[in-house]
């Protein structure tokens, strides 16, 4: 049965595509197949009835009707087939002029079996035109059913010729108005999978350029910090080289110890981006590749938080700021991803400093927690204009609007009062295991 059932809707498919290329081939054979039906025998036989002889049917039925010459016999069969050419282009006109011809020829007292045209158009005018038209053509085809119904009274009982022709007419309406609403249906269905595969790629677009912003930041912050102190730590090394041999050599440790710290960052970035591509995490530290092997994850530290921002000061005091760190309140009980969070945008504002402001210079920096916020606040004593481009915002102050907007939060930097730069952050902070937070790309387990 399935083979079968995909066999016709595959000639089905194709029907239908010749029909949209040729629309007149079907209307042409339609009319065809009705006057080789329909027209041909009342042609061979000049009409229905007519006086005593050989025609069709009982005697009686024969005399009920006028028998006319095969010319106008083919007039009246051509007024009733031919406007089914148009029964799809112009429902409206076609039936109209079916409908004309059907009382035209009925006034004459001729029956032709070319009637049947008459209830082909209106099932056309349900199925292709407008719907406000069909109370009118109901109405016209209830008064062509009557005229009938009395042209044949003498034969068959008005009443009975009523209920057989206005259930034909019934039929006929009904057959093309659920033709239309299935063909509606259908068009429905067809447009609201094209809308969802539409929708389903700009979604996969979308992930897919949230996830290389989220890497981007992530780099940014790892690559752009360290490479800030490393470069910090090189200029002082080799100031010092000449003056104090072993200011430099400590400088050169520095360097090597940022420049680990950074590598290991980026090991833990790239091997979860990495392993999320082509295995799944099983339950315990180590993945599970496609054909189920176990094997081992890359190195995943824990993330930093609040707690690592007293080592990232010692970095950036060993390169030349003074930095002064104060906290207040429960900052240790925050949730993992707001700590990480704070960690960065802590990250890229003394980043800045110490690109922009250089070396020596005051930094003033609290992280506070209050009920429903967390308060970040950076003051240093640099210039109060940053160097680059005017009017034009780098990346790390949008990477920390942006991380602080996954938590509800603003950030705002500019020059400060009494001169230097200031970095304001607030985060909103949401109830122990709430877990709305948003899952960070470097989360060992994905969790927040």
């Amino acid at each position: 049965m399935g083979p079968l059932v995909t066999r016709l809707g595959r000639v089905g498919r194709r029907f239908r595509q010749a029909d949209r290329a040729h629309p007149w081939v079907l209307d042409t054979a339609v009319v065809v197949l009705v006057f080789l039906m329909f027209c041909l025998p009342d042609l061979l036989h000049a009409g229905i009835g007519g006086g005593d002889g050989d025609g069709d049917g009982p005697r009686r039925f024969r005399l009920a009707f006028t028998r006319l010459p095969v010319a106008g016999v083919f007039v009246l069969q051509a007024g009733l087939v031919l406007p089914l050419l148009w029964r799809r282009r112009r429902p409206l006109v076609a039936f109209c002029a079916v409908w004309a011809v059907f009382v035209l020829q009925w006034a004459l007292g001729s029956a032709l079996r070319a009637d049947l045209a008459l209830f082909v158009a209106l099932y056309s005018l349900a199925l292709h035109g407008r719907l406000r038209q069909l109370p009118w053509a109901c109405a016209g085809m209830a008064a062509g059913m009557a005229l009938v119904a009395v042209r044949v009274s003498p034969v068959v009982s008005v009443w009975d010729a009523l209920f057989f022709l206005l259930s034909t007419a019934t039929a006929a309406l009904a057959l093309g108005l659920v033709v239309r609403i299935r063909r509606a249906q259908l068009a429905g269905l067809r447009d609201r999978a094209a809308r969802l595969e539409i929708e389903r790629d700009q979604r996969s677009r979308l992930a897919a350029a949230t996830e290389r912003a989220r890497v981007a930041r992530e780099m940014h912050d790892i690559v752009g910090h360290n490479l800030s102190v490393i470069i910090t730590l090189a200029d002082a090394g080799a100031y010092a080289t000449d003056t104090a041999p072993e200011r430099g050599k400590e400088a050169l440790c520095l360097i090597g110890d940022t420049g680990r710290q950074a590598l290991d960052e980026l090991r833990r970035v790239l091997g979860v981006l990495r392993d999320a591509t082509d295995g799944r995490r099983d339950a315990t530290d180590g993945w599970r590749d496609a054909t189920g092997g176990w094997r081992g994850g890359p190195e995943l530290s824990p993330q930093p938080g609040v707690a690592d921002i007293g080592s990232l000061c010692e970095g950036v005091r060993a390169a030349g700021l003074d930095v002064v760190y104060r906290t207040a309140g429960d900052v240790d009980a925050l949730d993992e991803g707001v700590q990480l969070a704070v960690h960065r945008i802590v990250q890229e504002a003394l980043t800045n400093t110490l690109k922009h402001a250089g070396a020596g210079t005051r930094v003033n920096l609290s992280v506070a927690a209050e009920d429903t916020r967390l308060t970040i606040r950076v003051r240093d004593s640099g210039q109060s204009v940053p160097s680059g481009p005017p009017n034009e915002e780098g990346h790390g102050l949008v990477g920390m609007r942006e991380r602080a907007a996954l938590y509800g939060g603003t950030v705002s930097a500019g020059p400060a009062p009494g001169g230097g730069w200031r970095v304001d952050a607030v985060l909103a902070l949401t109830p122990p295991g709430d877990g709305r937070a948003p899952r960070d790309l470097t989360s060992p387990g994905g969790g927040r």
